[in-house]
């Protein structure tokens, strides 16, 4: 009988079962999300062959040397490994477990998401069922649009679950473009335009102040700072939740973009954003963010952003993207002041809004006639389509800004 806490023993490398129960653990791993190839399973292999095979802790360490490469990879490995070398056959064994639960009472708590998708990966995927080989195969000929189309023009508000997450997908593969724009810095260059006099006059004593060559240099391009508010109050619970998903794949893909939700109060969720794991940093973001489907005091949460925030994260040309339906709980109460404040702040002001999904909108409400007038874009946001047009409005150069209130693009175009 083997101590408790250790693994069962496995012949040496090349032998019996280690080498195939390796090639296992890899394709859960790959399953649960991590980018583990055959390079790392060979590696894990070695790795095992090195260590004590009977020292769980030793045989952990060593597989996680060999098949992790990034900290937030660590706790997927953590279950993973838990679970598939307490029984090499968990996989059948999962799923009866999973079956057996079902018709228990569910628990309040949410497991981690680390837990839920290693589970995931160790449930056998269902078969599809054969269709029987008498009947001929039906076609259809009805020329229907596709699921595809159909999806990126439907709205938010109205999908169902399975349609929410292929969305999600769709939304993880939209890039943002990187608008570069030139700085005050410049790099050292060997074919840049300009000519650096002190690093030339600094080189040429290394050659007894004979001037040789000549240092270059060429000016530094970096995109401009990304500053997105986005409502979470609760008649924008549903789109916030997708849009998400668009600002997590921003933020892990452009340099400089900061977050802030807002609904009775603001917070700022950057940091929580910059977590590569979608499901880890939506979890952190619920932790931080008290005032989820709650009311909306756009006003007070704009004024906390322009005293506290807008010279940390306004500057060089920044972009805000305003995300918002506009209704406001106070009555629009200091609304147009924070609102001119941000616009003067900021290079390009775009306000996104679901509401504009209509084709007869109206700005009724006090917050959105109060807000109108200091946007420079006034855009919908309700379904692929509209983020895809979003990405090609940020993708060209600004317009002329109109200081004057009244004579933005964006009232222009609802007046007409």
């Amino acid at each position: 009988m083997r101590a408790p806490g250790t693994l069962p023993e496995v012949p040496a490398s090349g032998t019996g079962t280690l080498a195939l129960n390796v090639v296992h653990f890899a394709r859960l791993l790959r399953r649960a999300g991590l980018p583990v190839g055959p390079a790392e399973a060979i590696a894990a292999e070695q790795a095992l062959a090195a260590v004590d095979i009977g020292d769980k802790v030793q045989a952990r360490t060593a597989l996680a040397a060999a098949m992790i490469h990034r900290h937030e990879h660590r706790e997927v490995f953590d279950h993973a490994f838990a679970l598939f070398w307490r029984d090499p056959t968990a996989q059948t064994s999962a799923a009866i477990a999973a079956l057996m639960e079902a018709g228990k009472e569910k628990r309040q708590e949410k497991a981690p998401p680390a837990a839920r998708r290693v589970a995931e990966a160790m449930t056998p995927a269902r078969q599809p069922r054969e269709q029987p080989k008498d009947e001929p195969p039906q076609i259809d000929a009805v020329l229907t649009v596709s699921e595809r189309e159909r999806l990126q023009q439907m709205d938010f508000e109205a999908m169902s679950a399975a349609e929410i997450e292929n969305a999600k997908q769709e939304i993880r593969r939209l890039v943002l473009p990187l608008d570069l724009r030139r700085t005050r810095r410049h790099r050292p260059n060997d074919a840049g335009p300009r000519i650096d006099l002190r690093r030339t006059l600094r080189d040429s004593l290394r050659q007894g102040g004979e001037v040789l060559t000549l240092a270059r240099t060429s000016a530094v391009t970096r995109p401009p700072p990304l500053v997105v508010l986005c409502d979470i109050s609760g008649s924008m619970a549903r789109y916030a939740q997708i849009l998400m998903h668009f600002l997590h794949a921003v933020t892990n893909d452009r340099d400089r973009v900061s977050v802030f939700l807002f609904g009775t109060r603001l917070s700022n969720i950057t940091r929580q954003l910059r977590h590569r794991d979608a499901e880890v940093a939506f979890q952190m973001v619920a932790h931080a963010v008290p005032d989820w489907s709650g009311g909306t005091r756009i006003g007070e949460a704009l004024e906390q952003f322009n005293r506290f925030w807008a010279r940390r994260v306004l500057g060089q040309g920044a972009v805000v993207l305003l995300i918002s339906d506009g209704l406001d709980r106070d009555g629009a109460k200091g609304l147009a002041e924070n609102m001119d404040r941000l616009h003067r702040s900021c290079t390009r002001l775009i306000w996104l809004n679901p509401l504009l999904r209509w084709s007869g909108f109206e700005p009724k409400s006090q917050g959105i006639r109060a807000m109108l007038p200091h946007v420079d874009e006034f855009r919908p946001i309700h379904n692929l389509n509209s983020l895809r047009a979003l990405i090609d409005l940020l993708s060209k150069p600004a317009g002329p800004r109109f200081a004057a209130p009244g004579a933005s693009p964006a009232m222009e175009r609802i007046a007409s």
